[in-house]
């Protein structure tokens, strides 16, 4: 099975369940705090691969959901800025195995590149508390 270094927000419950699911399938999880973690853009702008910049975002993070941030007006140079500034809009979690990195977490996108115990219903990112 992998080591998954998982970036996460301490606390949140969608993390805490992708932790839990991670572990079932028989990965050992390095919990990392996403908050705490000292980006740049060299070291972030890999986790996004070829998604288009406003999935870049954390949908569930205040400013995101109020409108005060529209994803969809950020180019990647202001994107990586607006993420490094304020981790709270990163879209989480974080996941690095090896060399490969993913933001977010796709139940079909993780079994299919590390494996999942069982199968995922529907979406696990984002608050549940919202």
């Amino acid at each position: 099975m992998a080591t998954v270094i998982f970036y996460e927000k301490p606390g949140c419950i969608g993390n805490a369940k992708q932790k839990r699911l991670l572990a079932e399938a028989g990965h050992r999880v390095e919990a990392r705090n996403l908050l705490a973690e000292a980006w740049t853009a060299a070291t972030l702008r890999p986790f996004f691969g070829e998604r288009p910049v406003a999935d870049w975002f954390n949908r569930s993070a205040p400013a995101v959901k109020s409108g005060e941030i529209d994803p969809g007006r950020f180019d990647e140079e202001s994107a990586l800025a607006a993420l490094i500034a304020a981790p709270l809009l990163i879209r989480r979690p974080l996941m690095q195995v090896g060399d490969r990195r993913e933001a977010g977490f796709e139940p079909d996108l993780v079994d299919a590149w590390i494996g999942l115990a069982a199968p995922v219903g529907g979406s696990i990112e984002g608050c549940p508390r919202q």
